[in-house]
């Protein structure tokens, strides 16, 4: 987990009411519908899409199948007519083009913080979370620059839908999709995205660190002041079936490190703001977002909310990922001056047992995520700067 972006108000996103048509397809664990082309209004231009059906090759990801669910049947309109860019637009970009990307955007659930008409952080994370659930980049390879063609498939009308639905009887009214292949997180509401956030997860690699612990915190559940210790676990974030549990306001210390406005669902492991959210996974563990999502990601969320996590290699009912329990590091333990005596570790309870559901869309391939790593990390011995990474 990490935390932490500095950013200003938030506006209710407006679910987009698209026209879907041919074809659904499945983007690592939700089904996009892209139906005849139209978006925003405004100039014309050489407008080749117009009054055309999406080119789904566009839209299928190139890691999964597609699900067994289809869309429903619906009506055609006509299609409006689209803008077209003067120019690709990225970081540092500014002006109405960059106004109307934000408004679109947010028009469909990704959250690239106000429309102020500049391309900043919070823009491009949007963005990457855009390139790789819509058009299926692959997790890593997210630029971040929206050129004409991305603009013109943008303004497509475009349905996202879960993979597990309220409407069917397996999810709960709010739940919660995450997709690690992707790295992507979609907040559902009656089976509508209200919030599509880009992430950073796990790692899959041993960490040593020293981390600050709040109290209340595992490991710190009776203190009352914050306590170091040496630990050390792998940065995993397990699939499976899980359901909120707690909820923290503001900035926290836990075992797994540093972390905006937690929102507990499996143990220790969160879905949290951070200031630092790359394209790569860098976590603990923990699934980050950007800081200004995790200032407002729990209004669309409360405690027995469903989470699904797809692993990117089997169905979140059938996942057996183990929990990544946290343990002392006994070199930190044999040099440390610190008159704190750390908890025994705890056992590890049963793996959770699978959810049932109505009906399981087809598995997906395995992911690219590299094995847990067994090598040991230098052991830091620092007490002056907590870590944040959780």
């Amino acid at each position: 987990m990490n935390a932490f972006n500095d950013d200003h108000q938030f506006s209710r996103r407006q679910l987009f009411k698209s026209v879907p048509a041919v074809a659904a397809v499945g983007v690592v664990g939700v089904v996009v519908v892209a139906g005849v082309a139209g978006g925003l209004g405004g100039g014309g231009g050489d407008d080749q899409n117009a009054g055309s059906a999406a080119d789904s090759s566009t839209s299928t990801a190139p890691s999964t199948a597609a699900p067994t669910t289809t869309a429903a049947p619906t009506t055609t309109q006509p299609a409006p007519v689209k803008t077209n860019l003067s120019g690709p637009l990225g970081q540092g970009s500014a002006g109405a083009e960059v106004t109307a990307l934000q408004d679109r955007l947010r028009t469909l659930a990704f959250e690239p913080g106000p429309s102020d008409g500049s391309f900043g952080l919070l823009t491009k994370q949007a963005v990457w979370a855009f390139e790789k659930l819509i058009l299926n980049v692959p997790a890593t390879e997210a630029t971040g620059v929206v050129t004409n063609e991305m603009w013109q498939r943008m303004q497509d009308p475009i349905e996202i839908r879960p993979y597990r639905r309220w409407s069917e009887g397996v999810a709960t009214e709010n739940h919660t999709e995450v997709y690690l292949a992707s790295q992507v997180a979609v907040f559902f509401r009656k089976d509508k995205p209200v919030l599509i956030s880009h992430t950073s997860s796990g790692t899959g690699k041993e960490w040593r660190e020293v981390v600050t612990i709040d109290p209340g915190e595992p490991w710190n559940e009776n203190g009352t002041e914050p306590i170091q210790l040496g630990m050390v676990a792998l940065a995993v974030t397990p699939g499976g079936v899980f359901e909120y549990t707690r909820f923290v306001a503001g900035r926290r210390q836990s075992i797994l490190g540093g972390m905006y406005d937690p929102a507990y669902f499996n143990y220790g492991i969160a879905l949290h703001g951070a200031e630092n959210v790359p394209l790569t996974r860098e976590s603990h563990g923990c699934i980050r977002m950007p800081k200004y999502i995790g200032e407002r990601f729990h209004q669309f969320i409360g405690k027995g909310d469903k989470v699904y996590v797809w692993d990117g290699e089997v169905e979140p009912e059938d996942c057996t990922t183990p929990y990544p329990w946290n343990r002392v590091d006994q070199e930190w333990l044999a040099t440390t001056t610190t008159t704190t005596k750390p908890p025994s570790t705890t056992q590890a309870p049963a793996t959770q047992a699978p959810q049932p559901q109505a009906q399981a869309p087809a598995a997906t391939q395995p992911a690219t995520t590299p094995a847990p790593a067994t090598t040991t990390a230098t052991t830091t011995t620092t007490t002056t700067s907590p870590p944040v990474g959780g």
